[in-house]
């Protein structure tokens, strides 16, 4: 027996939205609420508020979100104020507005604080259990997360149980419980995986997930993870099968109260995470740029870095615009991750062209997420020796609030301005406040900070960034695969540059590392640094052989930088054509000058007079355009004059 459809536009939007068809309930609730028959209960207007988000209306989503609020104070109802407080909290936290935040958390704490037993508290518990692993107060941390699991389970929510997984998973992983953290992180994501959980807890664990895989610099649940969300959020997108249920005790009820905490609204996730709570005060627009659309160049301008930054361009780094009705807001944010991967793997080309995209897609109010894929772009930049895009880029990552390093130090070394990278990449370790579980991004710093040192001849310097590597990467007892691959690259070009016996050894297993994770650049690198090892202990044979491999692999990348230095390596110093217009005997004083020594010394070596010396290093200088021996220095480096 057929069910007559209701002509009612407020219960059509309803049944919408417990089917997650979000483009329907907005069109529908937004339509009555311009010319109101009646008006819209508290519940209506929370379906209102994520029925805009998933639109792409921010600024109407937290405007209804503040008359929901409202409709429940004036209802006396403290679990439906206590939980749109919470999201609105969370809607400003990742809009970038600390203050209105803290305010609205504060207000869901005093509407909740003598309900201890309502599923809303399990946002309150995440709050906590962030904010303690923020101080390094594990222990509390965990607590947070278990009160948290507690009440999901008194609930039978499986969405919350979900989200508390995924909340104790990173107070393990800051702890230093790396398998048990990353254990709980693949329950959580099963779930989400199989279909069993809300379109809005499903997104919101994918990017938090992924963003501890990043941290984890875990490569092979990276890849997985990411396959698996770009598959759920592949248009055309209509949200997950089924709903489970409109009421308040189960499911994603499309009211305020939800039984599982998790409504449909788009603001149950972490508050600090790269999940996608928005909105904008009061209908006013977002606080973080005017820009409201980008075509996701790389390559349109730039503004000031901290602390050495881009040249500037005239224009600013274009800001991601609305996500269009009917799409996945959280495509634009799970894309960016996936151009981290690409990266790594090697899939440069599709990285670049992704990251424009991921530009294109990202919220307004994840704006982080655009400053990663840019940054993720300028480094494929960088080391396709297209300088002046990567700048570009670089300059965009900055804009949106991401500092770009080590990125941007390494591009100062490639263009010989040795001062500006030693300062860059040290600033940036010293300014660090990430924390301690970001293990992969503090890697990346201490590794340029090697390659940097070693350009300056700063031995100790690079010594001592190579053992900190070594340290990270056995962190916890557990050798983690990528930081161990980077560990032995920096360890063995330390011993080379050091001349010690140790360099072999260490190139090896971080060839064998690089090649096991299928991360193809570094594997090359590392392949040009045994070269040298090997030619240092006589065995030209080999030496020839990783050239080789290196070279094949550069080309393919388009690495075209160094897929020169390994041809002029592989053709010997007689047939080699010198990079900047440099004579023979330029380079020969220039080789010296970058071994450390004086004008006293090189006239020694070379049996001329130290004026012949000076006259030929302001040659040197003038060719290369640099005013310093430690930016010839690090030019001679990035040239493979050394």
């Amino acid at each position: 027996m057929s069910v007559p459809l209701t002509t009612d536009p407020v219960d059509r939007a309803r049944s919408a939205a417990a089917r997650e068809s979000w483009a329907e309930a907005y069109m529908l609730l937004h339509a009555h609420d311009l010319h109101p028959s009646r008006g819209l209960t508290a519940d209506d207007l929370s379906v209102l508020a994520d029925a805009a988000w998933w639109s792409g209306h921010v600024d109407e989503s937290v405007a209804a979100r503040l008359r929901a609020h409202a409709a429940c104070l004036a209802a006396d109802d403290h679990r439906g104020a206590g939980l749109a407080a919470w999201r609105l909290y969370d809607e400003y936290s990742g809009l970038g507005r600390p203050a209105a935040a803290a305010g609205w958390l504060h207000r869901a704490r005093h509407h909740l604080e003598d309900l201890p037993d309502c599923p809303e508290r399990c946002f309150l518990e995440m709050t906590a259990a962030e904010e303690a692993s923020a101080r390094g107060d594990h222990r509390s941390a965990l607590a947070a997360t278990r009160r948290m699991t507690a009440l999901a389970l008194a609930h039978d929510s499986p969405d919350l149980l979900a989200l508390s997984r995924q909340a104790e998973a990173r107070a393990l992983l800051a702890a230093g419980r790396r398998t048990a953290g990353l254990a709980l992180l693949d329950d959580a994501l099963r779930a989400a995986a199989a279909g069993e959980l809300s379109g809005l807890v499903t997104g919101r664990l994918y990017c938090l997930a992924l963003t501890r895989c990043g941290e984890a610099a875990d490569l092979a649940r990276a890849v997985a993870w990411t396959n698996a969300a770009m598959e759920w959020c592949a248009p055309p997108w209509t949200g997950r099968p089924q709903a489970r249920g409109t009421d308040r005790g189960t499911g994603t009820s499309t009211a305020h109260g939800t039984g599982t905490g998790t409504g449909t609204a788009h603001g149950t996730g972490t508050a600090r995470g790269t999940g996608t709570g928005t909105g904008t005060a009061h209908g006013t627009g977002t606080d973080r740029g005017t820009g409201t659309s980008t075509d996701g160049s790389t390559d349109a301008g730039t503004r000031t870095a901290q602390p050495e930054t881009p040249r500037a361009a005239p224009a600013p780094a274009p800001l991601p615009m609305a996500v269009p009705s009917g799409e996945n807001p959280f495509r634009g944010v799970l894309r960016a991750h996936r151009v981290e991967v690409l990266d790594l793997l090697g899939a440069w080309a599709l990285a670049e062209a992704e990251a424009r995209q991921a530009c294109r897609e990202v919220p307004v109010d994840r704006l982080e997420s655009a400053a990663a894929a840019y940054y993720a772009a300028g480094d494929v930049q960088r080391r396709q020796g297209r300088l002046e895009a990567a700048a570009v880029s670089y300059g965009h990552a900055h804009e949106l609030g991401r500092i770009p390093q080590p990125g941007l130090a390494l591009l100062r070394l490639a263009q010989g301005r040795a001062d500006a990278a030693v300062a860059g990449v040290e600033l940036a370790l010293a300014c660090r406040n990430d924390p301690d579980h970001d293990l992969l991004g503090r890697a990346r710093l201490l590794a340029a900070r090697t390659e940097v040192a070693l350009a300056v001849r700063d031995l100790p310097g690079a010594a001592r960034a190579a053992e900190d590597l070594d340290a990270l990467a056995g962190a916890g007892g557990a050798d983690v695969p990528l930081l161990r691959a980077s560990a032995d690259t920096a360890l063995g070009s330390v011993a080379l540059a050091e001349r010690r016996p140790g360099a072999l050894p260490a190139l090896r297993r971080a060839l064998a590392g690089w090649l096991k994770l299928r991360v193809p650049y570094e594997a090359a690198r590392a392949r040009m640094l045994l070269a040298a090892a090997c030619r240092a202990a006589g065995d030209e044979k080999r030496a020839r052989l990783e050239l080789g491999a290196a070279r094949a692999v550069f080309e393919r990348l388009g690495a075209v930088p160094d897929a020169r230095r390994a041809a002029a390596l592989l053709a010997g110093g007689s047939r080699r054509r010198l990079p900047g217009g440099l004579t023979a005997r330029e380079a020969e004083v220039l080789r010296l000058v970058a071994s450390g020594g004086t004008n006293e010394d090189i006239a020694r070596a070379l049996a001329i007079s130290e004026h012949t010396v000076a006259r030929h290093l302001n040659h040197v200088y003038a060719r290369l355009g640099v005013a310093s021996r430690a930016s010839a220095t690090a030019y001679a480096y990035a040239h493979g004059l050394i």
